[in-house]
């Protein structure tokens, strides 16, 4: 054995470089880099631009409507599924049971990717998640979906006007829908709770498109749009504001 490798403090720093070296090499291939093999993963006739992957979801939406679906069979492609996923759009929706978007919008598994949380915001998790989608999975056009009588957004609204907070951790869901609600307010609307709602979509609708630096740098190129739209829970249809 040589001198220089039985030296404890000399084996430490090759084993710190080493580690620094790997660490640097990770740091160094690029995020894009997986997008490969998402896009080998399944999906059917994934859409190349923004507005054909609306279309899509408008379509599907129609679809389910009418209750003449496409996907039926979900045991169809699922050893496709296990190589890979290259779902075509990201949807934000609400935690809320009867929200389904694969149903909602007559898509398969492997075709959306969904981020949930009660109230359909974009927090810093969420925002991560959706910077996965796009960077690395393709994804083309971020949907942030509410429903009607939204119970996290009427809790946000009862906590505003009795000055009052919830228990436990709900307060970070009534803070971060605040801002829809005080927004939805300056207009005095009848219905605050259907503006409200609206408001909030539309404000993290926005979030989706110039959060930087991912997400924004890809709408300006053209490669990513958002949108946000409302779930009618008793008639199935998504209206898109």
């Amino acid at each position: 054995m040589c001198e220089t490798c039985s030296s404890p403090s000399i084996g430490r720093r090759r084993l710190l470089a080493g580690g620094l070296a790997g660490g640097l090499a990770l740091a160094a291939a690029p995020l894009f880099a997986a997008s490969a093999f998402a896009q080998s993963g399944y999906g059917t006739a994934t859409p190349v631009t923004p507005d054909e992957a609306m279309k899509r979801l408008v379509d599907g939406n129609a679809r389910y409507v009418a209750g003449t679906p496409q996907q039926a069979d979900y045991s169809a492609g699922r050893l496709k599924r296990a190589m890979g996923q290259a779902p075509f759009a990201a949807i934000v929706a609400c935690s809320d049971s009867r929200v389904v978007p694969e149903l909602v919008f007559d898509q398969g598994p492997g075709e959306l990717f969904i981020v949930r949380v009660a109230g359909n915001f974009i927090d810093e998790n969420g925002l991560a998640s959706l910077e996965f989608a796009t960077a690395v999975l393709g994804v083309k056009l971020i949907l942030v979906l509410g429903h009607a009588s939204c119970g996290a957004v009427q809790a946000t609204i009862t906590s505003i006007k009795d000055n009052t907070l919830p228990p436990g951790h709900l307060p970070s869901l009534v803070n971060a829908i605040r801002p829809a609600v005080y927004e939805a307010m300056r207009s005095n609307p009848a219905d605050l709770l259907a503006a409200a709602s609206d408001q909030n979509v539309k404000l993290n609708a926005k979030l989706a498109q110039t959060a930087a630096p991912i997400l924004s740098e890809r709408a300006a190129a053209g490669k990513l749009k958002s949108a946000a739209a409302m779930y009618d829970i008793g008639t199935g249809k998504v209206n898109f504001l």
